[in-house]
């Protein structure tokens, strides 16, 4: 009977927590629910509901789209190079004052990011008379947030727009330091919180970026609230004021023997033209396998020009052309002569106007935000694939967390598994890669271990150290040795002198290493079969007027 008792006991205890978790769940979403001050999911089409702007620069074209990979939808940034703008007025006018706000999306740069916008501007009401239709990039806007990157600017923009009281004139205050963004293919979720305690903070993916005050210089360019003085306009700097901490010395003469016209490098008179210098070589020569193509037209493309290739014999002499002497550092060169510098006798120092109270001096205890009457994307960007989602307007901090795990968190999972099996795969590619690679040099080593190849062993090695260093060239590496190869196998079917082999770079070093000690040669046919089967790498052709 006891153990009876004990166990109605436990089971109501466990009834009480359910239902006291379940309340407070409840409690909790109908908090959430009277926080949210607007969202949009985009589960169902924009159209009707957010207005394309019809000015005739914003060409792009917007799209309800699914999210690369799973369900959930969102709006599409759909061309690239392309002026877009797009906006939704609330509902009602949302007042900025003395509350928290939080601001907060979603967005997917589902190709990758090299020049773009996707951030959003937070529009005040306009004048009498404005239609959404109308909305461009000069429509007065009160916030801007979100993501920008081209060339060396990568950021996550917080801009806000202030009315000087006293002069009744809107300035743009900017985010001084703002964080980066990722640059990867996945969601990420943009918030900024503004507190009631004069602060900003962003995070991105809910985790803080960066915190900043509305009333700090260091945070805000310019600051929002204007010095108490500042120099005087009408202040005038006096004609005979000088600023020259220093100055040459009047009493100074240039010495006798300075020459400033002495060249700074003079020919060196004792250099020696290296033996073996080709004075009647070119450093390049017309291709001598190359040949008119058949269907070249002389009236149509001019004469033909067979394409140019490094002279062969200047690679194995010291130089090539008209021999000259080489320059060296002139000793009697002195350059432009300078009298020397002496403190100035009538220095006044930097001279600077007087300061004055400024006249658009005031002071606030909080900031007077604007307050918000739409929200508006409108940007530039030579990128499509951009996907906007879940935007959030909050009075509390816990409503975009709730969001942010119900609407982002999901997806995200599902974009970070997939990133992660295409890297596993090209990972798994790299190392195939890489394990043939290896494969190649591990038999090439064996190769130049042949007693047949030792007289070219040195060389062969350079070219596999080589082909290690640089895995990219290795094919041009194989067929490097395989000319080697086959010249010295080449000698030994044949017998006496190889011959002469034309190689273009990268492997003219290795052919001429193998065919510059041989004997003899074989008969004039064979001897232009493997002219012809060595001359590796393309020639530069001359383009014909045609295919320009």
């Amino acid at each position: 009977m006891d153990m009876v008792i004990q166990r109605m006991q436990l089971i109501t205890e466990i009834l009480v927590v359910f239902f006291c978790c379940l309340a407070f769940k409840i409690q909790a979403s109908d908090t959430d629910a009277d926080a949210t001050l607007f969202y949009e999911s985009f589960n169902e089409t924009f159209d009707e509901r957010w207005i394309v702007s019809e000015k005739n620069d914003y060409k792009g074209v917007w799209k309800h789209s699914k999210s690369e990979g799973h369900e959930d939808y969102g709006l599409l940034v759909s061309q690239k190079t392309r002026k877009y703008a797009i906006v939704k007025e609330l509902d009602q006018i949302l007042d900025m004052r003395d509350r928290r706000i939080v601001l907060q999306y979603d967005v997917r740069f589902q190709y990758g990011i090299e020049c773009g916008g996707a951030y959003l501007k937070f529009l005040h009401p306009q004048e009498t008379g404005w239609k959404p239709q109308e909305f461009d990039g000069k429509t007065p806007y009160s916030m801007m947030f979100g993501p920008d990157r081209c060339g060396f600017t990568n950021k996550v923009h917080f801009i806000f727009k202030h009315k000087n009281p006293k002069t009744g004139y809107y300035v743009e205050h900017h985010l001084l330091k703002p964080p980066t963004f990722p640059d990867d293919k996945l969601s990420h979720v943009y918030t900024a919180i503004l507190d009631n305690e004069n602060r900003l903070r962003i995070l991105i993916d809910g985790k803080q970026r960066r915190k900043a005050k509305f009333f700090s210089a260091d945070d805000f360019a310019p600051a929002l609230l204007p010095p108490k003085s500042i120099f005087d306009p009408d202040d005038k700097k006096p004609e005979d004021w000088d600023e020259r901490p220093k100055i040459p010395d009047p009493d100074a003469l240039r010495p006798d023997d300075w020459d400033e016209n002495a060249p700074e490098e003079i020919e060196d008179k004792e250099a020696v033209k290296p033996e073996g210098w080709l004075d009647d070589e070119t450093d390049e020569i017309d291709d001598p396998y190359a040949s008119k193509p058949e269907d070249w037209d002389d009236e149509e493309d001019g004469e033909w020009e067979a394409p140019k290739v490094e002279n062969p014999k200047c690679a194995l002499a010291p130089g090539c052309g008209v021999w000259k002497r080489p320059m060296k550092k002139n000793p009697a060169y002195k350059g432009k002569w300078h009298a020397s510098l002496i403190d100035n006798p009538n220095y006044k120092g930097l001279w600077k106007p007087k300061l004055i109270p400024n006249p658009d001096y005031f002071e606030l205890e909080k900031p007077n935000f604007e307050p918000i009457a739409a929200i508006g994307i409108e940007i530039w960007t030579m990128q499509d694939g951009i996907l906007f989602d879940n935007i959030l307007i909050a009075s509390n901090e816990e409503a975009a967390h709730s969001y942010r795990d119900d609407t982002w968190k999901p997806k995200f999972k599902v974009e970070k598994q997939k990133q992660k099996e295409e890297e596993a795969a090209a990972t798994d590619s790299s190392d195939f890669l890489s394990r043939v690679q290896k494969g190649v040099f591990d038999l090439l080593y064996t190769i130049a271990n042949y007693s047949l190849f030792d007289k070219y062993k040195p060389k062969i090695l350079e070219l596999i150290e080589k082909g290690e260093e640089q895995p990219t060239i290795t094919f041009g590496i194989v067929i490097a040795i395989l000319i080697i190869i086959l010249t010295i196998l080449f000698k030994i079917a044949c017998g006496g002198k190889e011959p002469e082999l034309y190689i273009s770079e990268p492997y003219r070093d290795v052919a001429t290493a193998g065919a510059s000690d041989s004997e003899g040669s074989c008969t004039e046919e064979n001897e232009d079969e493997i002219q012809k089967g060595a001359a590796v790498g393309p020639a530069r052709q001359k383009l014909r007027r045609r295919d320009t």
